[in-house]
């Protein structure tokens, strides 16, 4: 019984994921992830590698997260589980690739500026 451990991250959220043999449970923060995330498409994203790879009841995955909201957690768990199922069989990369799950999302929060309300936004110009 081999556990594989690998790290995802999507803007500030960073995952731990460690996957097993088993019968298809998915702990995260040691909260079943239908309670973690109650709604229907994070959830999705949470099986999206198993469903492509036709790995849904083989594999316990146990994820702590932290960091971000829930939707940038989901992705990085999933992108922590894409990156351990290709660990564990490499057949399975083409596939995960084709549907861009190996790609690490580089977007990020871009930094505020000096002299601006924000990032982009500037404080109102005044002619006079």
């Amino acid at each position: 019984m081999e556990i594989t451990h690998t790290i995802g991250r999507r803007k500030t959220a960073i995952a731990r994921v460690y996957i097993q043999p088993g019968n298809g449970a998915v702990l995260v923060n040691n909260k079943d992830f239908k309670v973690y995330f109650p709604t229907l498409p994070l959830q999705y994203i949470i099986n999206q590698a198993f469903n492509i790879t036709g790995n849904m009841e083989k594999y316990d995955v146990k994820a702590n997260v932290e960091g971000g909201g829930i939707t940038g957690q989901a992705e990085a768990i999933r992108l922590g589980i894409t990156r351990a199922l290709v660990q564990i069989n490499e057949e399975h990369k083409p596939a995960l690739k084709a549907q861009g799950l190996l790609t690490r999302d580089p977007r990020m929060v871009e930094r505020k500026k000096p002299g601006q309300k924000k990032a982009r936004k500037r404080f109102q110009f005044s002619k006079r």
